[in-house]
């Protein structure tokens, strides 16, 4: 066992399973965990570079901190006879404390500070009995959405009926209360000719009650100025029979 192999911890520690069927990309995670007090920077490389996608294929492990890399196998036609020519490994070599570029870095490593773990491809293909619970989960699943789905647009259905329930609950108040304002307008204008009529009663009696007032005061006018006339001819009468006499 390397030096760098009893600090830097691989999980897995040796296998890289991925499970069929490969019509699809198949994704599985490798865990490096540095627990010394120095960082440590790896790099992957693999048999089959087409094959597989790693993110990411190199970096810096700090002291104590773990990273995960994602290992992405592209679909492809599986080949029993095939699976053992796939192998990873992990290339590894402490960090120097000034490390700023890389690729310089690792083009300059000595052989001697290399280590290196290697990981092996281990296929999996799905038994009868795997494909048929995955299909009877995959139904499962079809009918439980199937099943939500017709929960949903029974709701909504009945969301329509009460939207619609209540829509004409609001047309017939609506019209309710279009009467009472009719009902209203007419007791209005009823009133206001009601008043109209108050008031030309009123205007009728205040002019009756002047003319009679007026036709009252025009006999004492008139019988004044016969008797001024009268007390005049007596005065005259009485002066004139004085002085005949």
């Amino acid at each position: 066992m390397s030096k760098l192999e009893q600090v830097l911890i691989l999980d897995p520690p040796s296998d890289l399973r991925f499970r069929g069927p490969f019509t699809d990309v198949v994704t599985t995670n490798l865990k490096l965990r540095n627990p010394s007090d120095k960082r440590v920077c790896f790099k992957v490389k693999t048999t089959a570079p087409r094959r597989y996608c790693v993110r990411p294929n190199s970096g810096i492990v700090d002291p104590g901190a773990t990273v995960t890399i994602s290992v992405m196998l592209q679909p492809f036609d599986y080949d029993p006879n095939e699976k053992s020519k796939h192998k990873f490994m992990v290339q590894t070599i402490f960090a120097p404390s000034n490390v700023n570029d890389l690729e310089a870095m690792w083009k300059d490593a000595k052989p001697d500070d290399l280590m290196d773990s290697k990981l092996r491809c281990v296929f999996e293909m799905p038994s009868d009995n795997d494909k048929m619970n995955e299909l009877e989960s995959t139904k499962a699943v079809s009918v439980l959405n199937a099943s939500k789905a017709d929960g949903t647009s029974g709701a909504k259905a009945g969301s329509l009926s009460m939207d619609d329930t209540e829509m004409r609950k609001l047309m017939e108040e609506c019209k309710r209360l279009q009467t009472e304002v009719g009902k209203l307008l007419d007791e209005n204008r009823q009133l206001k000719d009601e008043g109209l009529r108050m008031r030309k009663a009123n205007q009728f009696d205040s002019s009756v009650s002047k003319s009679s007032a007026m036709l009252s005061k025009d006999p004492a006018s008139k019988s004044l100025p016969s008797l001024l006339v009268v007390i005049a001819a007596i005065f005259i009468g009485f002066f004139l029979g004085k002085f005949v006499l």
